[in-house]
Protein backbone atom coordinates (compact mmCIF):
# COMPACT_ATOMS: atom_id res chain seq x y z
CA UNK A 1 0.00 0.00 0.00
CA UNK A 2 1.12 3.53 -0.75
CA UNK A 3 1.44 5.83 2.23
CA UNK A 4 0.57 9.47 1.63
CA UNK A 5 0.12 12.08 4.40
CA UNK A 6 0.28 9.34 7.03
CA UNK A 7 -2.59 7.36 5.49
CA UNK A 8 -2.39 3.98 3.76
CA UNK A 9 -4.36 4.40 0.56
CA UNK A 10 -5.90 1.27 -1.05
CA UNK A 11 -3.98 -0.14 -4.01
CA UNK A 12 -6.81 -1.83 -5.92
CA UNK A 13 -8.75 1.39 -6.47
CA UNK A 14 -8.25 4.23 -8.93
CA UNK A 15 -5.92 7.00 -7.76
CA UNK A 16 -8.77 9.53 -7.92
CA UNK A 17 -10.80 7.53 -5.39
CA UNK A 18 -7.86 6.41 -3.23
CA UNK A 19 -6.78 9.98 -2.50
CA UNK A 20 -10.19 10.71 -0.97
CA UNK A 21 -9.26 8.36 1.91
CA UNK A 22 -7.10 11.23 3.19
CA UNK A 23 -9.01 13.58 5.52
CA UNK A 24 -9.36 16.94 3.79
CA UNK A 25 -9.21 15.66 0.21
CA UNK A 26 -12.42 15.13 -1.74
CA UNK A 27 -13.12 14.25 -5.35
CA UNK A 28 -12.53 17.71 -6.83
CA UNK A 29 -9.33 18.30 -4.85
CA UNK A 30 -8.11 14.85 -5.85
CA UNK A 31 -8.69 15.70 -9.52
CA UNK A 32 -6.75 18.97 -9.18
CA UNK A 33 -3.81 17.20 -7.50
CA UNK A 34 -3.64 14.56 -10.24
CA UNK A 35 -3.89 17.25 -12.91
CA UNK A 36 -0.91 19.12 -11.42
CA UNK A 37 1.09 15.89 -11.11
CA UNK A 38 0.12 14.98 -14.71
CA UNK A 39 -1.11 11.52 -13.71
CA UNK A 40 -4.05 9.70 -15.31
CA UNK A 41 -6.93 9.64 -12.80
CA UNK A 42 -8.10 6.22 -14.03
CA UNK A 43 -4.79 4.56 -13.18
CA UNK A 44 -4.79 2.15 -10.23
CA UNK A 45 -2.56 2.93 -7.24
CA UNK A 46 -0.58 -0.29 -7.67
CA UNK A 47 0.33 0.80 -11.22
CA UNK A 48 1.91 4.06 -10.00
CA UNK A 49 5.69 4.38 -10.03
CA UNK A 50 7.52 5.60 -6.89
CA UNK A 51 8.25 8.90 -8.71
CA UNK A 52 4.54 9.48 -9.34
CA UNK A 53 3.71 8.74 -5.69
CA UNK A 54 6.41 11.19 -4.61
CA UNK A 55 4.94 13.85 -6.95
CA UNK A 56 1.51 13.40 -5.38
CA UNK A 57 2.99 13.44 -1.88
CA UNK A 58 4.92 16.64 -2.62
CA UNK A 59 1.90 18.47 -4.02
CA UNK A 60 -0.22 17.50 -1.01
CA UNK A 61 2.46 18.57 1.48
CA UNK A 62 2.99 21.95 -0.22
CA UNK A 63 -0.54 22.99 -1.09
CA UNK A 64 -3.05 21.13 1.09
CA UNK A 65 -3.81 21.15 4.79
CA UNK A 66 -4.73 17.54 5.57
CA UNK A 67 -5.19 15.03 8.40
CA UNK A 68 -3.86 16.17 11.80
CA UNK A 69 -3.31 19.83 10.91
CA UNK A 70 -6.80 20.16 9.43
CA UNK A 71 -8.49 18.37 12.34
CA UNK A 72 -6.60 20.64 14.75
CA UNK A 73 -7.71 23.76 12.87
CA UNK A 74 -11.37 22.65 12.88
CA UNK A 75 -11.24 22.00 16.64
CA UNK A 76 -9.60 25.39 17.23
CA UNK A 77 -12.36 27.09 15.20
CA UNK A 78 -15.05 25.38 17.30
CA UNK A 79 -13.21 26.30 20.51
CA UNK A 80 -12.99 29.95 19.37
CA UNK A 81 -16.75 30.05 18.69
CA UNK A 82 -17.41 28.66 22.17
CA UNK A 83 -15.05 31.15 23.85
CA UNK A 84 -16.56 34.22 22.19
CA UNK A 85 -20.01 33.01 23.17
CA UNK A 86 -21.51 33.06 19.70
CA UNK A 87 -24.80 31.37 18.86
CA UNK A 88 -22.96 28.65 16.93
CA UNK A 89 -20.61 28.11 19.87
CA UNK A 90 -23.53 27.66 22.27
CA UNK A 91 -25.14 25.15 19.89
CA UNK A 92 -21.88 23.16 19.88
CA UNK A 93 -21.79 23.15 23.69
CA UNK A 94 -25.42 21.97 23.92
CA UNK A 95 -24.77 19.31 21.24
CA UNK A 96 -27.57 20.60 19.03
CA UNK A 97 -27.59 21.20 15.26
CA UNK A 98 -25.45 24.24 14.45
CA UNK A 99 -26.57 25.17 10.95
CA UNK A 100 -30.18 26.18 11.44
CA UNK A 101 -31.94 22.82 11.28
CA UNK A 102 -35.22 22.26 13.12
CA UNK A 103 -35.01 20.15 16.27
CA UNK A 104 -38.64 19.33 16.99
CA UNK A 105 -38.44 16.05 15.09
CA UNK A 106 -35.32 15.38 13.05
CA UNK A 107 -32.19 15.95 15.11
CA UNK A 108 -31.52 12.38 16.25
CA UNK A 109 -28.01 12.21 14.83
CA UNK A 110 -26.89 15.15 16.92
CA UNK A 111 -29.11 14.70 20.00
CA UNK A 112 -28.66 10.94 20.33
CA UNK A 113 -31.24 8.21 20.79
CA UNK A 114 -34.72 9.16 21.91
CA UNK A 115 -35.24 9.00 25.68
CA UNK A 116 -37.60 6.34 26.98
CA UNK A 117 -41.12 7.47 27.73
CA UNK A 118 -42.22 7.66 31.35
CA UNK A 119 -44.48 4.72 32.13
CA UNK A 120 -47.85 5.64 33.61
CA UNK A 121 -48.99 3.92 36.80
CA UNK A 122 -51.99 1.61 36.51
Amino acid sequence: MARIAGVEIPENKRVLISLTYIFGIGRSTSEKILEKAKIDKNKKVKELSPEEINKIRGIIEKEQKVEGDLRKEVQMNIKRLIEIGSYRGRRHVMKLPVRGQKTKTNARTRKGPKGSLIKKKK
